[in-house]
């Protein structure tokens, strides 16, 4: 990668820490979930309003380092309108993505792939997904909080 793109992925994503979209609670969700990760104490919680399986709304609250802050705002506008089974294939991909387990471009993804970096760094993997893995116990509406551990 360039020096010129690393750059610029850097500061989209210093962008989306600074200033998080969607990141407030939903007073309407249907669903819910908490996430945390016990290694660096980032917390997060993602709420959606889901209704005829579509993504309608969805909302994060929660603290944590910047890779972790902006993988939840990227996320939020990647799954805002999609149907629940798209937002499972978004998930699965950037799963793969940012684990390693699928190399080359990664088209669909849009501005996520700005995290595909993380991959080199395995302690950052758990911050890039932990709003992921929250978003997808809210999906399956399991009432056990997450953890990256």
């Amino acid at each position: 990668m360039s020096g010129d793109l690393r750059d610029l992925y850097q500061q989209l994503v210093f962008d989306h820490y600074k200033r998080p979209r969607n990141h407030h609670a939903l007073d309407d969700a249907t669903h819910h979930a908490e996430g945390h990760n016990p290694l660096c104490g980032d917390e997060v919680t993602v709420w959606l309003d889901v209704a005829d399986d579509v993504v309608r709304n969805v909302g994060f609250e929660g603290g944590g380092c910047a890779i972790a802050t902006a993988s939840a705002s990227l996320m939020t506008e990647a799954i805002k309108g999609r149907p629940v089974a798209e937002v499972q294939r978004i998930f699965d991909e950037f799963h793969r993505m940012v684990t390693g387990k699928e190399n080359g471009a990664h088209g669909d993804l849009g501005k996520l792939e700005v995290l595909a970096g993380v991959r080199e760094f395995p302690v950052r993997v758990k911050c890039a997904t932990l709003a992921w893995h929250t978003l997808h116990a809210a999906l399956e509406r399991e009432s056990k909080s997450v953890s990256t551990e």
